[in-house]
């Protein structure tokens, strides 16, 4: 049987691909026959919640969620669908081309797409000056913290890589210190958030710009769950459901 297995970082961006109560790093199963595990923020648990979908009998991997962008032309709610994954220290390896390029067919028409290099790091990259200098010197549309985990994950498994991931805070935003706070459980915690703001009013207009992005790049990732399984496009020969 051919199962697409998705790592999401967040249970936020997972919830774009439909009604499911996914456990923290455990494998759950999507209507449409897909597998997705929510890991948590970063490499290491990027990479343990792809190993569970491997070991489970996954046949493709996708890493699924939001981006921070890096190029400057890029807005929020931009979908990438990178052509290579690529770390800070030159490791690159490559997405699924036929799966990457009839997803892309399929959202083309009605969304902003780019295709490019998304950068995955071990650390947040959060001011300007920073995600400028990514850009630079790696040439990366985006920065992420999970898709290079999983892609490694798939290419020592020998298996099909895609990464979908949308733009949220541009290359123009700097995150917000009570956000960064907020995240270091690997989770968005609204507790945290509030307590950060508490200590730092000054970030309460900029994590209300970061909501108003982050509700532009939920659209567009629902978009595109709307668009058809992740299956069909990494198995044409299925059916519409995505299952065999």
């Amino acid at each position: 049987m051919n199962v697409v297995g998705i790592v999401a970082a967040l249970a936020a961006e997972a919830r774009a691909l439909g009604p499911s109560k996914p456990g923290f790093g455990t494998p759950r199963t999507l209507a449409d026959g897909t597998w997705i595990a929510v890991s948590g923020i970063g490499f290491a648990a990027a990479g343990r919640a792809a190993q569970a979908l491997a070991d489970t009998g996954a046949t493709a991997l996708a890493s699924w969620g939001m981006a921070g962008g890096l190029d400057p032309a890029l807005h929020a709610g931009t979908i990438l669908l990178p052509s290579q994954v690529i770390s800070a220290d030159g490791t690159s390896l490559p997405t699924a081309t036929h799966w990457r390029a009839r997803l892309a067919a399929a959202l083309a028409a009605r969304h902003p797409l780019a295709s490019g290099k998304l950068m995955s790091s071990a650390v947040a990259i959060v001011t300007i000056t920073e995600k400028a200098a990514a850009f630079r010197t790696t040439g990366a549309l985006a920065v992420d913290m999970e898709s290079l985990a999983v892609a490694e994950v798939a290419a020592a498994r020998g298996l099909p890589f895609i990464a979908v991931r949308v733009v949220v805070d541009t290359a123009h935003d700097a995150l917000p210190r009570a956000v960064i706070a907020a995240s270091r459980s690997g989770q968005v915690q609204i507790g945290r958030l509030i307590g950060a703001l508490a200590l730092a009013p000054g970030d309460f207009s900029a994590v209300i710009r970061l909501a108003q992005r982050y509700r532009a790049a939920s659209r567009s990732l629902v978009a595109v769950a709307h668009a058809g399984s992740l299956a069909q496009f990494a198995f044409p020969a299925l059916s519409d459901a995505g299952v065999s």
